[in-house]
């Protein structure tokens, strides 16, 4: 998913220059993309910020790209230019793509197979907000995660961007909804969503109202996205043979389980990335795509937008995110 960069003309994008703080975000004038074999251009019109981009400008993300490098792994717009070999996607369609990296600009391309339609009548800057944030809860809660009909699950920042998608698939598939989230406007959201037990973390322990609400057997499933206490913390809110999905590490302190730990309680951890699901078995992630493609069509499921910012203003946005102001999706708009 690398462009050639041999356009003439310049677009604005935004830049890392050095792994650090919000500040190292910049905006450069920087070749247009043209689009290689198998792939298109996007007439960007909306880019996701996912907590994963926080980390990679961090230089905490295993794997992550090194400096210099335009961020962003969301791009919603209109295709403006078709690569070689491309069939099945034409000049003028609304489209949303998942990327490595590039979302952060007026321009950015896309493998013609990461492309997914814009929905009639939804904006660009809820089409930004769903391949990430829907394809990873739906994988967390169900390929992962094994949710059924009846379970309980705990899901942590349930106003984030996944958080909000995971209580609304959770939800709509019969399961009993635990959710954290820090303040009432946030828990507000979650519980409309349809989280049946919102939870303020900074004032109650998440763990005491599990074992209140499920008379001390502990929840079914967790998605995990914090690491250090919290996955631990997490663990002890599990009920025996229960399940957690760790998909990140939002606090920036990895955490372990104790493999004897897991042996004598019968609990099971597995790990979820994105990316790395995509890329070695693509059909396990995005056989998930018509089903929420059709849930979002119906309005059965919705993207919540949080702030919308300018391109210019992304380290602003970062900031934002960092400072754990924002519910629902972040965008940049171009």
């Amino acid at each position: 998913m690398h462009a050639r960069l041999v356009g003439t003309m310049d677009m604005k994008a935004i830049e890392v220059d050095a792994y650090g703080e919000s500040d190292e975000l910049s905006v450069v004038d920087v070749p247009t993309p043209e689009p290689a074999a198998g792939q298109v251009r996007i007439d960007v019109e909306a880019a996701g910020i996912n907590f994963a981009d926080v980390m990679q400008r961090r230089g905490h993300y295993p794997g992550g790209p090194e400096p210099s490098y335009v961020p962003g792994m969301e791009a919603a717009g209109t295709v403006d230019a078709v690569g070689e070999g491309v069939e099945d996607v034409s000049e003028g369609d609304r489209v949303v793509a998942m990327l490595d990296t590039g979302g952060y600009a007026e321009y950015a391309v896309a493998d013609a197979g990461l492309l997914f339609p814009v929905p009639e009548g939804m904006s660009f800057e809820a089409a930004a907000g769903f391949p990430v944030q829907f394809l990873t809860a739906h994988a967390c809660l169900f390929e992962w995660g094994g949710l059924e009909d009846g379970e309980s699950v705990l899901i942590q920042a349930a106003a984030g961007g996944v958080g909000t998608a995971a209580v609304q698939l959770a939800s709509n598939a019969g399961a009993e909804v635990f959710g954290t989230a820090s303040t009432r406007e946030k828990l507000d959201l979650a519980a409309d969503l349809g989280c049946d037990h919102p939870i303020n973390y900074t004032e109650t322990d998440f763990r005491e109202v599990v074992d209140a609400e499920t008379d001390g057997e502990g929840v079914d499933l967790v998605l995990e996205s914090v690491g250090d206490d919290v996955f631990e913390r997490s663990l002890d809110a599990m009920a025996h043979f229960g399940r957690m999905v760790t998909y990140g590490v939002a606090s920036g302190v990895p955490a372990a389980a104790e493999n004897q730990r897991l042996l004598f309680e019968n609990k099971t951890v597995k790990g979820f990335h994105l990316g790395q699901a995509a890329a070695h078995d693509p059909s396990r992630v995005m056989q998930a795509v018509p089903d929420l493609t059709e849930g979002l069509a119906s309005g059965d499921l919705e993207v919540v937008l949080g702030e919308s910012f300018a391109l210019a203003d992304a380290a602003e946005a970062h900031q934002y995110i960092e400072d754990r102001k924002s519910s629902g999706k972040v965008v940049l708009k171009p």
